[in-house]
C-alpha cells in the first residue's frame, strides 16, 4: 500500500515536469494582431547588425535560378543579431537554405534571419526590437561564404519585399 502511494506521488509529479517540457502553445490571436497591423515603412526599422552597413543585395542572382529575397549583412562571425521589429518569434531553427534561422511575425510582416552561428530566442518568445536574437554565421548553403546575415521582410499580403529602403542604418 505504502509502495503504491509513493509510486502514484512520483508518477504525478513526473507527469506534471514532463508536461512543462512540450513545445509551447502557439499565441494565435497575438500572431494575427501583429499580422494585421500596418507593415513596416521606409527607415522606420532599426539596423539588425548595429554599426554594418552594407549594400543592397535585392534581386542578385542566386544558384538554381533563384533571386535574393532579401538583403545581405556582413560581419564579423559571433556578432550580435537584433530583431528589427517588437513581434513573436514564429520559427527558431534550421533550414537547408538558411542553415540556422529565425522568424519573427511583427506588425504587418515576417521578419527572417537567415546563416546564423548561433539562436538566442524561443518559438513564440515575445521580442522587442534591438534585443538580441542570434549571431552572424555562415550555415546553410552559406557555408562557403564570408559570415553574414541574410534578412528577408514578407508582408502579410503578397510576398517578400526589398527590406534595404526600410531599415535606417544609423539606428
Amino acid at each position: 500500500m505504502k509502495k503504491n502511494l509513493i509510486v502514484t506521488v512520483f508518477s504525478g509529479i513526473f507527469l506534471i515536469l514532463l508536461s512543462g517540457c512540450g513545445t509551447p502553445k502557439r499565441p494565435h490571436a497575438e500572431i494575427n494582431q501583429l499580422r494585421n497591423a500596418a507593415p513596416p515603412e521606409m527607415m522606420s526599422l532599426p539596423n539588425p547588425v548595429r554599426g554594418q552597413y552594407f549594400q543592397d543585395t535585392w534581386q542578385a542572382a542566386r544558384s538554381g535560378g533563384r533571386k535574393h529575397e532579401g538583403v545581405d549583412i556582413f560581419a564579423k562571425k559571433g556578432t550580435a543579431v537584433r530583431s528589427t521589429t517588437d513581434g513573436i518569434v514564429t520559427k527558431a531553427g534550421k533550414n537547408k537554405l538558411g542553415g540556422k534561422v529565425v522568424g519573427i511575425q511583427g506588425a504587418g510582416a515576417w521578419h527572417y534571419y537567415a546563416h546564423l552561428d548561433s539562436i538566442r530566442v524561443r518559438l513564440y518568445e515575445k521580442v522587442k526590437a534591438g534585443q538580441k536574437i542570434g549571431t552572424v554565421g555562415n550555415t546553410g548553403n552559406a557555408k562557403r561564404t564570408q559570415p553574414h546575415l541574410h534578412y528577408g521582410v514578407y508582408p502579410t499580403l503578397g510576398g517578400a519585399v526589398n527590406p534595404y529602403p526600410l531599415i535606417d542604418q544609423n539606428r
